[in-house]
């Protein structure tokens, strides 16, 4: 490395760190390192960080960083080599672009400035005449007319770019980044942030298409989101010939995303009538279930079929697996008795001295009870203890009221550590967060608030119609959540 690529470099960290406050990278790194800036999508930003954290432990990459945020639409990490943020964004759902960043600015003098100041001759066989390419400009916030974006690529001409342009299938392309902040109302002239670079990569955004709802052949009332199913098997750090549970399958579709990173997936439900495909269709205007409809048909679909080891009927309180560290990782979104009711086989009756007579064993249909979230949640995170090899994973939703949730009162275990805690606001109310978990050495029972558990009870509080609009909006604005009162929730909930 020349000096003059390490004296850029060095003042390029140092106008990143001006505005942010972050931490620098020691001058250690700096010969044998690069700055790569992840362009995200403005979704689910909460599960950003928890995402790349998981994928740098399962690829093995040390995660640096640089820039830090959930809520602007980029991250920034110095890394070894662009092998390192090829692994990253080979996987990452999260980031749409990965690019070698060559400059940044805060204003459009700023930005032309470092820019033209870049070492181009170390990069010159990007820019190459042997390489077609292209610059793809995006904006945060603002919308630009294609004119706008002529005008951004023409303000670049001092590139010694030496190829042709080839705006279909490029051999390098190129990206120009503004943020223009969050204010939608009030944009500023110029945008606060500009960044370029030569993009090494796209992330795997495709496979929510891919794995789209709307196109799948078998679905219920409360099949997963493909986009949320795959950054849950990206945080599970599931890979080729992990083996993945869901213990509350439903219609498979956490399996599905598993299954398409390599996983090697199986399940159970105690609802058999969803396990065959035999409820009633969740689709508007289908009033019969299609002949070919099944958990099987939808790994067909998707060509994953060699990644399904199969479904069974059973009860999760009474795990039917054995009991011995045999998973990689255990995936699951449990009922919450909103939508899906929550049941374990169970009697509330006395057959201490009845026996069921043989003659009807083999079609019998046990008796159900209720099972509560605070029942569920202490055998998930006992099973997950006692199934998962050491480095495993569990990660599940839990459902909670916004207003009276505590981190330290998330379900625990001596044998799991909490790896993350992400949130995903449903309403003014409630939430859920998405909880990851690591199994390490230890040993004893999970332990589990039963307040925390409460959900199903105060979900159906009739706030509503009890607080004007304008004030629920002024509460929700200062406080994030509705703020209720002790003497407002007994008030509401005797109505």
């Amino acid at each position: 490395f020349t000096s003059t690529r390490v004296f850029y470099r060095k003042n390029l960290i140092l106008n990143l760190h001006l505005d942010q406050n972050r931490f620098s990278i020691p001058d250690s790194r700096i010969p044998s390192s690069m700055l790569f800036l992840f362009w995200c999508a403005n979704e689910h930003q909460q599960f950003r960080l928890a995402e790349f954290e998981s994928l740098a432990s399962l690829l093995n990459v040390p995660l640096v960083w640089v820039f830090k945020s959930s809520e602007h639409p980029w991250v920034i990490l110095d890394m070894a080599s662009e092998e390192e943020a090829l692994k990253i964004i080979s996987r990452s759902v999260s980031a749409k672009y990965c690019l070698h960043l060559w400059a940044e600015g805060n204003s459009y003098q700023e930005f032309h400035t470092n820019l033209k100041a870049y070492p181009f001759n170390e990069q010159a066989k990007w820019l190459s005449e042997d390489l077609s390419f292209k610059v793809h400009v995006e904006s945060f916030n603002r919308k630009t007319s294609v004119e706008e974006r002529l005008e951004k690529i023409e303000s670049l001409s001092y590139i010694p770019l030496q190829g042709p342009v080839n705006l279909k299938s490029p051999q390098v392309v190129f990206s120009y980044f503004e943020f223009h902040g969050f204010d939608h109302n009030n944009l500023p002239e110029e945008p606060l942030k500009i960044m370029f670079g030569r993009q090494v990569g796209e992330g795997q955004r495709e496979k929510i298409t891919k794995l789209s709802i709307k196109k799948r052949k078998f679905i219920g009332n409360t099949t997963m989101d493909p986009q949320l199913s795959l950054l849950m098997a990206n945080l599970c750090k599931v890979e080729a010939g992990s083996v993945v549970l869901d213990p509350f399958v439903g219609t498979g579709s956490l399996l599905i995303a598993a299954a398409e990173f390599g996983g090697l997936v199986l399940g159970g439900d105690i609802d058999y009538l969803t396990l065959h495909a035999r409820t009633r269709p969740s689709r508007v205007g289908q009033k019969v279930r299609a002949e070919d409809e099944s958990m099987l048909a939808n790994f067909e679909q998707y060509g994953l079929t060699s990644q399904y080891l199969g479904v069974i009927a059973g009860d999760a309180s009474q795990s039917p697996w054995r009991e011995q560290a045999w998973l990689d990782c255990v995936i699951t979104d449990p009922p919450y008795g909103i939508r899906e009711c929550t049941t374990r086989v169970g009697t509330s009756k006395d057959y201490s001295n009845q026996a069921i007579p043989e003659e009807y064993l083999d079609k019998h249909i046990p008796e159900k009870v209720a099972y509560t979230l605070y029942q569920l949640l202490t055998d998930l995170l006992n099973f997950s203890a006692k199934s998962l090899r050491v480095g495993g994973r569990l990660v599940y939703w839990l459902p909670v009221i916004r207003q009276t949730y505590q981190p330290d009162r998330v379900p625990s275990h001596p044998a799991l550590r909490l790896v993350a805690d992400c949130e995903q606001v449903l309403s003014s109310h409630t939430s859920r967060r998405l909880l990851v978990m690591e199994r390490v050495e230890g040993e004893g029972e999970a332990v589990v608030s039963k307040e925390l558990t409460l959900f199903q009870e105060q979900f159906f509080l009739p706030t509503a119609g009890n607080i004007p609009r304008k004030e629920r909006k002024e509460r929700i604005k200062e406080h994030g959540h509705l703020n209720l009162s002790e003497e407002e929730i007994k008030q509401f909930t005797k109505k």
